[in-house]
């Protein structure tokens, strides 16, 4: 007589089944067409970073930075510039905010369409190239193997444009 209840590797195979799938893996059966990314290991160990700010900013002065979540919605190569991107961005304002950034030689424009990023957005027009940048964005620096490395620093799209960081 065969017993009711299913064998022990049974039951832990359909228990994995539920589980959301492991990096890397695609499981349309399930329904999922979208796949996690397989987790990649980073090695810092080679990395320098500029060291920290010995002298302290009060409070008073940093709140008066206002950084933004602004959405970038056109991106372009300045004419006649190595390192310069003109930005059009959404900071969640009826008018559009151009920044200007030193980047192309990390970012590629048409990669940066659509993405979300954070900005400082209260910084006084400053003329680059003959036009004027309305802010800055905000990237991370490091070096690696003597080799100067920058990152965007860009947030989840959920993020609406303008909202404001604390």
């Amino acid at each position: 007589m065969k017993s009711l209840d299913p064998k022990p590797a049974e039951k832990k195979a359909e228990a994995e089944k539920k589980e959301a799938p492991a990096a890397g893996k695609c499981c349309p059966e399930e329904g999922i067409t979208c796949c996690l990314p397989k987790e990649e290991k980073i090695d810092f160990s080679n990395v320098k970073i500029e060291p920290l700010f010995e002298e302290c900013v009060d409070f008073e002065t940093f709140a008066k930075s206002d950084f933004r979540a602004v959405k970038i919605e056109a991106c372009e190569a300045v004419p006649k510039s190595k390192k310069l991107l003109k930005f059009t961005l959404n900071d969640g304002t009826d008018r559009k905010r151009t920044i200007l950034s030193g980047i192309h030689e990390y970012y590629e424009p048409e990669e940066l369409i659509g993405k979300t990023a954070i900005a400082i957005v209260n910084l006084p027009p400053r003329k680059m190239m003959g036009i004027d940048s309305e802010g800055m964005l905000i990237s991370a620096v490091h070096e690696e193997d003597g080799h100067e490395g920058l990152n965007l620093l860009m947030v989840d799209d959920r993020i609406p444009a303008g909202a404001k960081l604390y």
